[in-house]
C-alpha cells in the first residue's frame, strides 16, 4: 500500500511541495483509513493533509490525476494477479498430459500448420502484445517501467531509451530474433510474417514510449527545472537573458523562501536559549534538587533593518534588479527595509517599490536615475544631508555598486561615519577583486569601513550575502 503514495510524496517534492516525513505518515494514515477505491476522496484528503498553501494545493491537484491515472492501486495488483493464477489453472486443467497450450493471439506460424509454431509458443513478448488484455499490457508495461527505473528519468530526451529498456525487460530480443530468422528466408510468406512482427515490435514501443512520457511528466518535468534553475542560478547576473527572467522569478521566489524559514529556525532556537545550570540548580534546591523549573538563557536580539544604497548605472543596474527582487521576497521578515538608488544623485525608492509591481517600478528607477556620472560621494552627501537618522545601532547598510566614482571625492569621512553609527555594512561588488582600486575604483578606500565586502556575480551570491546579513540578527 505504502509504494504508489511513497512515489507521488517523491513526485511533490520534486515540484517544490515541502512535504515532510511527519506529513508522509498522515498521509499513509490517511489511506489505509479511506483506501485508494475513491479517487475522488483520496484526492481530497490527501490535499488536505499534504498542501499547506495555494502553490501546494495547485501541484497536487496536478500531480494527483496524473500519478494515480498511470500508478498501479494494491487493488488493481491484486485482482491482477488473482485474473492471472485463474488463468493459469483453467489452461492446466483443460489441456492433456503431453498436450502443448495452444498458440495465443493467432501469431504467424502459431496454428497447427506452420513450422514456427513451437517458437511463437515460447514467445511472451509477442503473445502478451497480441493478446488483446489492455489491463494485462498495461500491468505488463507498469511493472517494466518500474524495473528499468523510469522514475529516475531527468531530461525528455531519455525517452526512448527508458521505452528500448522497457522492451527487453518484456523479452523483445526473442521477438527480434525470430524477425530476423524470417528475414533471412527471403521468401514472401515469411516476409509477411516478419512484417507483422515489426508491427507488433512497433505497438508496443510506442505504448512503452507513452508510459516513459508520463513518467516524464510526472518526475521529469520537475527534476529538469530543477537541474535548470541551478544552472541559472549559478550563472553570472550579466549574462541573464529575457527568456530566463520568467525562471529566474521563481529562483528568487525559492531561494527567498529558503531564506525566511532558514531564519525562522534560528529564531525558534533563539526563543527558547540556552540551559541556565546555575540558577537552575538554585531553583531546585528547595524541591529537593529535583529541577522543576528549567530556566534559559535568553539574549536580546535586534530586529532586522537593512538600508540598501545601490548603483543603478548600466554596469550595475542587473545585479539591483535581482538583489532587490530578493530583498523584497523577504518582505516577511525583514519588515523594516528601506532601498535608496543613487548614479549622479540618491533618491528613497522604498515607496515606488512598494506602491508599483516591480518590474514597473524598477523600469520607472532605471529610467529616471540611471542615467548620468555615478558620483559616490554626492550619494553619501545626499544620505546624510536628506535622511539623518535613517542609520542606527540595529541596521546593516548594504551597499552594491562598484564603487567606480568617476575620479570624484569618494567622502571617505561621511562613509566613516555611517559605518560608525550602523550595526554592520555589507557592500557587494558586480567586479572581481584583482580590479578593485584599479583606475577610478575607490573600493580598497572603502573597505577599511566595511564588516564584509565581497564579489557577488549569481544570484546564490546575493543569497549568501542576504543569509548572512540575517545571521547576525538571530
Amino acid at each position: 500500500m505504502e509504494q504508489p503514495l511513497t512515489r507521488y510524496v517523491r513526485a511533490l517534492r520534486l515540484a517544490g511541495a515541502r512535504v515532510s516525513a511527519a506529513e508522509s505518515i498522515d498521509a499513509m494514515r490517511a489511506v489505509a483509513i479511506i483506501g485508494y477505491a475513491d479517487r475522488a476522496l483520496l484526492k481530497e484528503s490527501l490535499g488536505a493533509v499534504l498542501a499547506k498553501s495555494v502553490e501546494e494545493k495547485a501541484i497536487h491537484d496536478r500531480l494527483f490525476d496524473l500519478h494515480f491515472r498511470i500508478e498501479e492501486t494494491p487493488e488493481q495488483a491484486e485482482k491482477s494477479e488473482a485474473e492471472d493464477d485463474a488463468e493459469k489453472s483453467d489452461s492446466e486443467s483443460s489441456g492433456s498430459p503431453g498436450e502443448a497450450p495452444p498458440s495465443a493471439g493467432g501469431m504467424p506460424g502459431g496454428g497447427g500448420g506452420g513450422g514456427d509454431g513451437g517458437e511463437a509458443q515460447g514467445d511472451s513478448f509477442t503473445e502478451l502484445a497480441q493478446s488483446g488484455d489492455e489491463d494485462r499490457i498495461a500491468l505488463a508495461l507498469a511493472q517494466a517501467s518500474a524495473a528499468v527505473g523510469a522514475d529516475n528519468i531527468r531530461f525528455e530526451t531519455q525517452t526512448g531509451f527508458f521505452a528500448r529498456r522497457m522492451l527487453e525487460e518484456l523479452g523483445v530480443a526473442e521477438l527480434e530474433r525470430r524477425m530476423l530468422a524470417k528475414f533471412d528466408e527471403r521468401t514472401s510468406q515469411a516476409g509477411a510474417e516478419a512484417q507483422v512482427l515489426i508491427d507488433v515490435r512497433r505497438d508496443m514501443l510506442m505504448r512503452a514510449r507513452a508510459v516513459v512520457e508520463q513518467r516524464f511528466q510526472l518526475f521529469g518535468v520537475s527534476a529538469t527545472e530543477n537541474f535548470m534553475a541551478e544552472v541559472v542560478a549559478e550563472r553570472s547576473l550579466a549574462a541573464i537573458g529575457t527568456s530566463d527572467m520568467p525562471r529566474m522569478k521563481v529562483i528568487v521566489a525559492r531561494l527567498a523562501r529558503r531564506l525566511a524559514d532558514r531564519h525562522a529556525r534560528r529564531l525558534q532556537q533563539r526563543n527558547r536559549g540556552r540551559l541556565d545550570i546555575g540558577r537552575t540548580l538554585r531553583a531546585s534546591a528547595g524541591h529537593g534538587g529535583v529541577p522543576f523549573n528549567v530556566i534559559w538563557k535568553q539574549k536580546r536580539k535586534d530586529r532586522p533593518k537593512i538600508v540598501a544604497i545601490c548603483d543603478v548605472s548600466g554596469s550595475v543596474a542587473r545585479h539591483v534588479r535581482f538583489l532587490l527582487l530578493l530583498l523584497h521576497a523577504l518582505n516577511e521578515r525583514v519588515a523594516d527595509l528601506r532601498t535608496f538608488a543613487f548614479s549622479a544623485h540618491l533618491e528613497d525608492v522604498e515607496p515606488q517599490l512598494q506602491a508599483m509591481e516591480f518590474e514597473d517600478a524598477m523600469a520607472a528607477i532605471l529610467w529616471r536615475l540611471g542615467s548620468g556620472s555615478t558620483d559616490y560621494g554626492q550619494a553619501l552627501i545626499d544620505l546624510t544631508d536628506h535622511y539623518p537618522g535613517i542609520i542606527d545601532r540595529r541596521t546593516t547598510v548594504l551597499v552594491l555598486g562598484d564603487g567606480r566614482s568617476n575620479n570624484g571625492d569618494p567622502r571617505l569621512d561621511l562613509f566613516q561615519g555611517l559605518a560608525e553609527q550602523a550595526k554592520r555594512v555589507i557592500w557587494l561588488s558586480n567586479e572581481l577583486q584583482n580590479r578593485w582600486g584599479t583606475g577610478d575604483s575607490c573600493l580598497l578606500d572603502y573597505r577599511p569601513w566595511c564588516t564584509r565586502m565581497a564579489y557577488a556575480s549569481s544570484v546564490t551570491d546575493l543569497e549568501a550575502a542576504l543569509d548572512d546579513i540575517l545571521l547576525a540578527y538571530d
